[in-house]
């Protein structure tokens, strides 16, 4: 909602000829408004910290594969990374009830990622941070002890391009 200061309003009212007792009634309840407003904001919650979860896309059962196909996440620290599937099952059902995911519902974890719209997702404290795919590229997470094989056909020198 747009904030608009109060002496803005009180110089469109007079500008427009109204009587200066219903100003002054307006001006009150506006003035009356904010500052109750002010009381029960009071100091805002602090922000929930977030951990990342990469979700990755396995329908074929291939996880010995090279590449995969994934989506960046966030999520409460305190909550499980195995509740992600079903706080996104549970998101496609809420779109799929609302106006735009009746025509157009969604029916994969990519739709969900793709189509649905924050505010459905951060009420299952869920926050998708690549709405695209990404590549997620699998490791054995070692380095090896000496350096790094050359394979060169004749020479051992290092190619200068």
């Amino acid at each position: 909602m747009a904030k608009v200061d109060i002496e803005l309003v009180r110089k469109v009212l007079q500008r427009n000829d109204i009587d200066y007792e219903i100003i002054s009634q307006i001006l009150g309840d506006l003035e009356l408004e904010v500052s109750s407003g002010d009381e029960a904001d009071g100091p805002g919650l602090p922000p929930v910290k977030k951990q990342f979860v990469i979700l990755v896309s396995d329908p074929e059962k291939k996880f010995a594969a090279e590449l995969f196909t994934g989506w960046v996440l966030q999520i409460p620290e305190d909550k499980s990374p195995l509740e992600v599937n079903g706080q996104l099952i549970r998101a496609a059902y809420e779109f799929n009830r609302s106006r735009k995911g009746s025509r157009e519902p969604a029916r994969t974890i990519t739709d969900v990622c793709e189509i649905v719209s924050p505010k459905i997702l951060r009420a299952q404290s869920l926050w998708v941070r690549t709405k695209e795919p990404v590549l997620v590229v699998r490791t054995d997470n070692r380095i090896p002890i000496g350096p790094p094989e050359i394979k060169s056909d004749e020479s051992d020198e290092l190619p200068l391009s």
